[in-house]
């Protein structure tokens, strides 16, 4: 199988549907919230991946306090963490990952990351940039900048690794060269991204002197790279 090969300083890896999946706890404890704040059609509410809780509060229920209804969802996904997984692929990468060669740039605020990397039994990041650090959030380009600024790279020198399509445009926006993985979206709504693979598993990483070397095994295109 043919592959690509590239050059990069560093990753900045998005957190839920890339390093873990916390996609079942979360539908539970946001029907959950949404029933408790009379929100229409609760118990088939679709979490919208990728977006800031807190901007989620404000869709759903614009005329509540957005930080007390913030706290309440966070208190029910930190409880809520029985069934996290780590996805494939993840626990060799970041092991093998020097500290300031990656980051996590994540939607969830610190408190709630705490609380999902505990459970899954990840390391601890270095570098983070959580949803309570920056002004705005995904989709916006200020999260994956403020994770390249972070570590001391240009935008460009970083790979971002992305499930989702708010995700996705961030890191673009930033800048940054982008691989979604196939975990949460469907590929042809991820066709922007610069590659596309299946996990981080079929991703090989090789540490050098002056950075990463990345090989992604390739597919078929489709605007872009797409490996599986």
């Amino acid at each position: 199988m043919a592959a690509v090969t590239t050059e990069a300083k560093a990753f900045l890896f998005d957190l839920d549907g890339v390093l873990i999946s916390s996609i079942a706890s979360a539908t539970r404890c946001w029907r959950r919230w949404a029933m408790m704040h009379d929100v229409p059609n609760a118990k088939n509410f679709v979490l919208p991946h990728g977006v800031p809780a807190r901007d989620i509060v404000q869709m759903l229920r614009p005329d509540l306090d957005p930080d007390a209804g913030l706290r309440i969802i966070e208190d029910m996904e930190i409880e809520d963490v029985g069934d996290i997984q780590v996805l494939p692929g993840v626990m060799e990468l970041l092991t093998k990952l020097p500290q300031e060669r990656w980051a996590i740039v994540t939607s969830c605020t610190e408190r709630l990351l705490k609380g999902r990397l505990s459970a899954a039994g990840l390391p601890w990041p270095k570098n983070l940039v959580t949803a309570d650090m920056v002004t705005k959030g995904k989709p916006d380009p200020e999260p994956y900048r403020r994770g390249a600024e972070m570590l001391g790279f240009a935008p460009e020198e970083c790979i971002v690794a992305e499930d989702a399509v708010v995700g996705v445009n961030s890191g673009l926006g930033a800048g940054c060269r982008v691989l979604a993985v196939l975990s949460s979206t469907p590929r042809a709504e991820l066709k922007a991204a610069t590659w596309i693979a299946r996990s981080l598993a079929v991703v090989k990483v090789e540490v050098e002197a002056e950075g990463l070397q990345v090989t992604i095994p390739l597919a078929r295109k489709i605007k872009g790279v797409v490996a599986e």
